[in-house]
């Protein structure tokens, strides 16, 4: 057990693979640091094999699992909020379902927390990979101190979300999880800055994400534009950004997210967004 105590939050519906979880669940538990709770919320009716992983973990965690079953799904937004409700303590570790954590992700996390008290999110760099772990196709790294990510939010997204470690009070102070298409996160990082919360990102890598060409259908197309370009609106309407900065990244948006073709923007991002 640590010396400060967490939770890790975790959500898993119908859609997600049920190998990739089992593997992201083992990731959290084989920590040089365990979790004091890990909280899991079941975002609607699941495939029987995704339900006997968490029966099985359960069993061999039963004194820190803490489950949530929703018979209805009701959306990443709603559940992260419904977990992060019944989480018990002030810190608390974000997980994602198909990741798989480095096994000393949560003690450094810790060990930063307890250097750095006044932070309120931490989150660090992702290896990102498709089949094999050990092949990486690039590192998604960003700025680490608090000034170095307040100028990045207002061009792209400051952090992993799969890798945040963050106080439950400083997320619930800026309205906790809020719908917004394939934006949750971004969205979130920015009410916490307009509250004045205090960020910074490791220079390791923590988290090993899975990536697919889905990934990259994702973060194109008009809703996604369309998101995108409202959450750029809100920034300047909150007065985080100027007029140039909005039509400038709008413009930059239009380009990625709409005009190029799939493959393009996969070799957009893994060549110029990554390492």
């Amino acid at each position: 057990m640590s010396s400060i105590p967490f939770s890790v939050l975790m959500c898993v519906y119908k859609n997600d693979n049920p190998t990739y979880f089992k593997q992201a669940l083992e990731s959290v538990s084989n920590q040089t640091v365990r979790p004091s709770e890990i909280v899991l919320v079941i975002d609607g009716p699941i495939p029987k094999e995704t339900s006997d992983n968490i029966n099985d973990f359960a069993l061999k965690n039963k004194d820190i699992f803490n489950l949530i079953d929703l018979k209805v799904n009701v959306g990443h937004g709603k559940a992260k909020n419904i977990g992060l409700e019944k989480c018990t303590h002030e810190l608390v570790a974000i997980m994602d379902s198909d990741d798989i954590c480095t096994n000393d992700r949560f003690e450094k996390q810790l060990s930063y927390f307890k250097k750095h008290p006044e932070t309120s999110i931490l989150g660090g760099i992702i290896s990102e990979f498709n089949k094999n772990i050990n092949i990486s196709l690039g590192e998604r790294s960003l700025p680490s101190t608090h000034s170095e990510i307040k100028k990045f939010l207002k061009k792209r997204c400051p952090m992993n979300h799969m890798t945040v470690m963050f106080k439950k009070s400083k997320v619930i102070e800026a309205g906790g999880y809020l719908d917004w298409h394939y934006n949750e996160d971004y969205y979130l990082w920015i009410r916490m800055y307009l509250s004045g919360a205090i960020f910074s990102n490791l220079s390791d890598i923590i988290v090993y994400a899975r990536v697919n060409d889905e990934f990259y259908l994702r973060r194109g197309g008009w809703k996604y534009f369309i998101s995108e370009s409202k959450l750029q609106y809100f920034m300047f309407k909150k007065n985080i950004i100027n007029i140039f900065r909005l039509t400038f990244n709008i413009l930059i948006r239009f380009f990625v997210q709409f005009v190029l073709p799939n493959k393009f923007r996969k070799w957009l991002f893994l060549n110029f967004f990554r390492k």
